[in-house]
């Protein structure tokens, strides 16, 4: 069922171009700040995966893997032999010791996940199969096993698990503002692990256009030739800059339920950590190891995560993020900006937001 080891004498199925191999990466160098601080602060508490694996028997896991035995494809030698191929070469750069079982689902809708919490799962849709081409779906095996290096299948079952158990208690006077509050606050670190797993899918495929395009095609369907990776990346700096405090809370409304970020806001922040010094640092050896993993300061992971959200506000073009900024900074005149962000109006200064998509638009696309 699994691969024990990966030594680079006995490789096989290497990809047809020479990628580079990162020996004992910890999960560390590619995950967002916000997802990093919590998995931090997780691995800190001693015996939690013990007890909630003893309790693997309350969860629908078995139920899951018995499932997937039975009515899907499981991926090996003999069936999908090239996503096999695929599967243990992404094992192979990233340094996973075991490489998970992979299974091929009938589905036409293009999807994939990483579950369990004893030994991860990674499942893929005959839809994403389908659509997405050899360096596309690379991308896509990285990103799955990037949640398995993670961890985030083993915390992600426990919390969805806990957060069910939750929701049928829910009758409890209060609860259920609680139970939203913990829902809410679940489903934005899903969204910024989702952000981490791209980037893990990045350092396995090292085709910043490959994840490019196999995020436009998830957007779009099979239209490449419709398409435009600078043009995808233009509708996400407006997303961001255009509109009023009205657009800023209806995307605050829309992205509520959902577990991973809109795809092109998902493609933005791809682009923006492949050209940072963090990544460029990975690629050329630089990057924390898992033996230093024990070691790690929650203090430090929260601290870096709080920075980012600042840098977040402070960077931002929309509207409420930059009222936020304005709020924080002691900026005057707080009721015309108020006015102003709500009606679209404020030609004067920084006042406007109708100029800033074209700003940012042009600034992004320009370094692909």
């Amino acid at each position: 069922m699994t691969e024990d080891s990966h030594e680079a004498a006995t490789h096989e199925n290497v990809p047809s171009r020479q990628r580079k191999r990162f020996p004992g990466i910890s999960s560390r160098a590619y995950e967002h700040p916000a997802d990093r601080s919590a998995l931090v602060a997780l691995r800190k508490l001693t015996g939690f995966d013990t007890v909630f694996k003893a309790m693997s028997a309350l969860l629908p896991e078995r139920s899951l893997r018995l499932l997937f035995l039975s009515d899907s494809v499981r991926v090996g030698d003999a069936q999908f032999a090239h996503l096999h191929a695929m599967l243990r070469d992404a094992c192979y750069i990233l340094d996973l010791e075991k490489v998970p079982v992979m299974y091929v689902a009938q589905d036409p809708k293009p999807n994939a996940m990483c579950i369990g919490l004893d030994e991860p799962i990674i499942v893929v849709t005959t839809g994403l199969v389908e659509l997405l081409d050899e360096e596309e779906m690379r991308a896509v095996v990285g990103h799955e096993v990037g949640h398995a290096l993670s961890g985030h299948s083993v915390y992600r079952t426990i919390l969805l698990f806990l957060t069910n158990l939750a929701l049928k208690v829910a009758w409890i006077p209060l609860g259920n503002v609680a139970i939203m509050a913990i829902v809410t606050a679940l489903r934005e670190w899903f969204r910024k692990s989702e952000l981490s797993a791209d980037r893990a899918g990045l350092l396995v495929g090292q085709d910043l256009q490959a994840s490019m395009r196999g995020l436009m095609k998830i957007a779009g369907g099979n239209h490449l030739h419709e398409m435009n990776v600078d043009a995808f990346l233009e509708q996400a700096a407006e997303y961001e800059a255009g509109g009023d405090l009205r657009d800023s809370v209806l995307k605050i409304l829309n992205v509520l339920p959902r577990t991973h970020p809109f795809t092109t806001v998902r493609a933005a922040e791809l682009k923006k950590w492949a050209e940072s010094r963090d990544y460029q640092r990975v690629m050329d050896g630089h990057y924390p190891r898992r033996e230093e993993d024990k070691d790690t300061s929650v203090t430090d992971s929260l601290r870096d995560s709080a920075t980012h959200y600042a840098d977040t506000v402070r960077n931002s073009k929309d509207p409420l993020m930059k009222l936020v900024g304005d709020i924080a900074g002691g900026a005057g005149d707080l009721g015309g900006k108020l006015r102003d962000k709500f009606t679209g109006g404020g030609g004067s200064g920084n006042g406007g937001s109708g100029n800033r998509p074209s700003d940012t638009g042009g600034e992004g696309p320009g370094k692909s």
